[in-house]
């Protein structure tokens, strides 16, 4: 179960962050509440690393208790990918619920035939947290084998206002980020690109940028990711198509205290930095069996290195180990083409995988986690004809316990009542691995000319079930004052925070997805559900999400060069909770946009985008979340491109 979404879909959202590019994607939900620093991605109920990050397919594995886990400008994104499912057979740790990966602009995405040259100019500006967008991209294929691109942009946005006219202060944010690209054809065979990605935010907000709280500090968030990469595709070769990829991140999120309100005093400096280093590499060989079957095999290896600072005005910080964890994988996958399988129409696939993992986290404040992993997996699509498919998978998938699961310590929260409560992190470095066995099956329709000339259907579903065991939960264990314990007695009402295994849990779900278009409209279409417990104990799993429907209608005017349409989401009531207060109200949000890019000579380049995001102004929370999301967002840009 694969969504793409790029081309048009992309530009007519304006996104400002990852969670507008995907806010429609079944099985998708960003939580964390409306700040843009405390968004968080989760796929079919899984979240953290159980969620792969891919920028051009490289790792971002930063990951913090109230941050975010990446940092990119939608600017700079052609095409987001999602495959929701577990994938540890061909990317190791984690990908147990998905992996999303952002594909950034090259220059030949953006020159045409005969186009050696060009400069794009954008500017914008949304209501809801009054913020103004500036953008400036230049690219060039100066030679044949040669592109280069490079892209600027800086925003800065200030009060969020929420859907019962209420707002979040202490929201500002002033961002600049850019990227610069470059390919070399070396020859008809070889390519060679690097490119650089930065992202920098300087933030005033809580502590605890998913929260109200009223603890400031002055945030500032600095990512850079470094990435080389070298393809070489011999067509005359079958055994040769090697794609090798080298890469660095480094991710900073450097804290200054501004008042003495939360767990420490004005002026106090608190870090966290996780560099990444990394390379992948695999092949392709293809062969033709005769007797209408053929094969791919998809070989090779990955590794990477975390490591982790954590600093409070010079000391540990806590709940911000020092550790390095360090990641070692081979992978081989076989992709079957049969034709005419035993006698029956049409071609069936077969799809067959393993990989080996082996990896290491250590720290010097608890004994080293290691431990080894095989990831199999098969699959079988069958297509009896050429508008319908059917298919069924079995996986297993694993997820390391990270360095902050295995390495907590010192104090989580304080309560200042009477003699002082103090809630403690409890280091656990004998957890193990979260393992998970999914069951997934489903089918596929598509259809040219359905309706009329040049129209296009389609439609794919299906049903998945997730058995996991030793899924890793944070447990927060803290007496309830002056009921199990006297605040007033030092000590008596101390709590304790620490990871833990949950020996047996089950989820299940179900998502469809349907698109129609053709020269006159676009429709959309989307569900998704999710169901899931502690098979021990009857209790809900705390990252369930509610049914979900999203919808799109688009009509095409190009009588005046125009696109408008509309996009909705839909929310069922959730109360598949364990305490009353996790539970959520069902809502309908509604957003509307309007293009229009002329193709009368002396206009062309020019595009204007307008939109309105929750155009009712409904006020509504999701899961996970403390906070009402965004209320009505009247946005709206500008942008010219010359090429020559």
């Amino acid at each position: 179960m694969v969504t793409v979404v790029g081309g048009e879909g992309l530009k007519t959202k304006q996104a400002s962050t990852p969670d507008d590019l995907l806010a429609d994607v079944p099985g998708v939900q960003f939580v964390g509440g409306p700040r843009r620093t405390g968004e968080v991605p989760t796929i079919r109920g899984f979240d953290g690393a159980d969620v792969i990050i891919l920028f051009d397919g490289t790792r971002q594995n930063f990951g913090a208790a109230h941050d975010g886990r990446f940092f990119i400008d939608p600017s700079l994104v052609k095409q987001v990918e999602v495959l929701r499912g577990p994938a540890s057979s061909l990317y190791g740790s984690g990908g147990t619920g998905g992996i999303i990966e952002f594909r950034t602009k090259d220059a030949s995405d953006l020159l045409g035939p005969g186009e050696t040259y060009g400069i794009d100019g954008t500017v914008g500006w949304q209501t809801v947290n009054d913020e103004p967008l500036a953008l400036l991209t230049t690219y060039a294929m100066p030679q044949d084998n040669l592109e280069i691109l490079g892209s600027i942009s800086r925003s800065s946005s200030g009060t969020i206002k929420l859907g019962d006219g209420s707002v979040i202060d202490n929201t500002k944010d002033d961002i600049l980020s850019g990227m610069a690209k470059a390919k070399w054809k070396i020859d008809s065979r070889q390519t060679l690109e690097g490119s650089i990605i930065t992202f920098n935010n300087d933030a005033t907000e809580p502590n605890n940028g998913q929260a109200n709280g009223n603890d400031l500090v002055d945030k500032e968030i600095r990512s850079k990711t470094f990435r080389l990469g070298y393809k070489i595709n011999d067509k005359s070769n079958p055994w040769l198509d090697l794609d090798v990829v080298t890469y660095f991140n480094d991710n900073r999120v450097n804290e200054t205290r501004l008042d003495n309100n939360g767990g420490g005093a004005a002026g106090d400096d608190l870090k966290r930095e996780v560099r990444t280093l990394g390379f992948r590499a695999d092949n392709r060989s293809r062969f033709d069996f005769g007797n209408d079957v053929n094969a791919t095999f998809t070989y090779g290896a990955e590794g990477y290195q975390d490591r982790q600072d954590g600093d409070a005005n010079g000391g540990q910080r806590d709940g911000v180990p020092d550790a390095t964890a360090r990641f070692a994988g081979a992978f081989a996958q076989g992709e079957f083409t049969w034709g005419n399988p035993l006698g029956l129409p049409g071609d069936a696939i077969i799809l067959t995988g393993i990989r080996y993992d082996n990896y290491r986290t250590s720290s010097e404040l608890a004994a080293a986690n290691a431990e080894q992993a095989f990831s199999p997996r098969i699959g079988l699509s069958y297509l009896p004809n050429d508008w319908l498919m059917v298919f069924g998978s079995y996986s297993h998938a694993f997820r390391a316990p990270e360095m902050d699961e295995l390495f907590l310590t010192g104090v989580h929260f304080q309560i200042p009542v009477g003699a002082g409560v103090v809630n403690r992190f409890v280091p656990n470095p004998d957890l193990k691995p979260q393992q998970t066995r999914t069951l997934e099956f489903g089918a596929g329709l598509n259809f040219d000319d359905l309706i009329q000339e040049n129209d296009k259907f389609q439609i794919k579903a299906s049903h998945f079930r997730v058995w996991g065991k030793d899924f890793i939960d944070l447990s927060v264990t803290q007496p309830t004052l002056f009921v199990d314990c006297n605040p007033f007695i030092p000590g008596a009402c101390d709590g304790t925070t620490n990871s833990a295994n949950v020996p047996n849990a089950f989820l299940s779900g179900t998502e469809v997805e349907a698109t129609y278009e053709n020269d006159r409209v676009i429709v959309g279409a989307s569900f998704s559900n999710l169901s899931g417990e502690n098979t021990d104990t009857g209790a809900n799993l705390g990252s369930l999400t509610p049914d979900e429907y999203n919808l799109h209608i688009g009509a095409k005017l190009p009588e005046i060069d125009s696109v408008a349409g509309v996009r909705s989401s839909f929310a069922s009531q959730f109360d598949r909770v364990n305490n009353a207060n996790d539970e959520r109200a069902g809502y309908s949000v509604h957003n509307i946009y309007y293009t229009w890019q002329p193709t009368r000579r002396g206009y062309r380049g020019l595009r204007v985008d307008l939109g309105v995001d929750n155009i009712f102004d409904k006020a509504y929370s999701r899961v996970f979340n403390g906070s009402l999301e965004p209320g009505r967002n009247i946005k709206g840009r500008v942008s010219y491109s010359h090429k020559w």
